[in-house]
């Protein structure tokens, strides 16, 4: 997964090179959309994962049951996004419809991707899940720089996304096929029900972690919008390096009768975080280089700050897969109020590049305190 998200990373460097600020405003707020767009992929993975961690035996029906999911789950989330673009076009100011369109087309193979990677990270098939996680990064990275080279803009990268997103699909499916169905017929139900809230949540995390780049698209002019999505690089490193541990130890998660797996989380992922913060501080020229280059100077004093957003919401993401290896929800109400006070906040008040980002770094912080204090409750080990 750090591979992963390094070489992801690397094709976000390489668009803040190729692309001039107002393209890259407008890339990060499709990226947010499609980051949003693929909770469905990330719900449908989380409950696979924790399925085949709390009843390993029944694996092959579960796998049976994820297969008859996955395409219809891919196609209703594409649709919807792509359906979008009739309202999102105008609000994120957008040249052409197709940019939101192939957003949505782009989140057919990511849930299969999803399904296949919650079977390896369920059986504990860690090979695998690596496998699927570099696939994934590194056809980002081709397809997304080679179709920037050949055309620099944002709907030109939506279409070499697209393409990469069928490399962890390629890879994914052996590890399905892995699995020979007994026989027996499951419900869906149950399945679909707790995929339906896990994405819920997830869908919840997701829209407090990208909804500052979609609100700095449509608050601020072009210029700014790309200077806030400079900062935005150093956000999305602070919250996805750390990321693996939230997948590593979600079967442990799954299983603990204790707060002992939480908190043995929580305290890595927070030493992730302050080392990336205390790295912008002190190597801001660095920091700048990395985001863009001479061209975004004027963030360059606040990136540390993005950092700090970015490590604060990876530590939310942690609490959130940690109600999810629960089998809790309570924590999606907290997320949807803190989406709403960003929101509120970011147009109830004349906000600038700085105010928003401080908002969403103390809106995120209150969330995840808030998170920890939930009432705990056993994981349910029943499928």
């Amino acid at each position: 997964m750090m591979v992963s998200n390094v070489v992801v990373y690397g094709f976000s460097v390489a668009a803040a090179r190729l692309l001039v600020p107002a393209e890259l405003g407008a890339l990060t707020a499709l990226l947010g959309i499609l980051l949003i767009g693929n909770v469905l992929s990330l719900g449908l993975q989380a409950a696979t994962a924790r399925r085949l961690s709390v009843a390993p035996e029944q694996a092959d029906d579960v796998v049976a049951v994820v297969q008859r999911v996955m395409l219809v789950a891919g196609g209703v989330a594409g649709c919807a996004v792509a359906l979008s673009t009739v309202a999102l076009t105008p609000i994120l100011k957008l040249d052409t419809y197709w940019a939101v369109v192939l957003c949505g087309l782009t989140l057919v193979p990511l849930t299969v991707m999803g399904a296949a990677a919650g079977v390896a990270q369920g059986s504990s098939r860690w090979r695998a899940l690596s496998a699927i996680y570099v696939a994934n990064g590194l056809g980002r990275l081709v397809g997304g720089v080679v179709a920037l080279l050949i055309e620099p803009s944002a709907t030109s990268a939506m279409i070499g996304i697209l393409v990469g997103a069928f490399a962890p699909v390629v890879v994914g499916l052996p590890v399905m096929r892995a699995h020979g169905h007994t026989g027996e017929v499951i419900s869906r139900r149950p399945f679909v029900a707790e995929a339906f809230l896990g994405t819920h949540a997830l869908l919840a995390y997701f829209v407090l972690s990208s909804l500052d780049a979609l609100i700095a698209r449509n608050r601020f002019d072009e210029h700014v919008s790309g200077l806030y999505a400079a900062g935005l690089i150093l956000t999305k490193a602070a919250l996805f390096m750390p990321q693996f541990i939230s997948v590593v130890l979600f079967p442990d998660l799954a299983r603990a009768t204790s707060t002992a797996a939480k908190v043995r989380a929580a305290g890595l992922v927070a030493a992730f975080g302050a080392a990336a913060v205390a790295a912008t501080w002190l190597l801001q020229p660095v920091a700048l280089a990395v985001v863009g280059g001479s061209q975004y100077e004027e963030v360059q004093g606040r990136l540390w700050l993005f950092a700090l957003s970015g490590s604060v919401l990876a530590v939310v993401h942690l609490l959130v897969f940690d109600a999810l290896a629960r089998h809790s929800h309570g924590v999606t109400a907290l997320l949807w109020v803190g989406a709403a006070a960003v929101l509120a906040i970011s147009y109830g008040f004349d906000l600038h590049l700085t105010g928003l980002v401080v908002t969403v770094t103390c809106v995120s912080a209150s969330v995840a305190v808030a998170s920890w204090f939930l009432p705990q409750r056993r994981p349910r080990q029943t499928v």
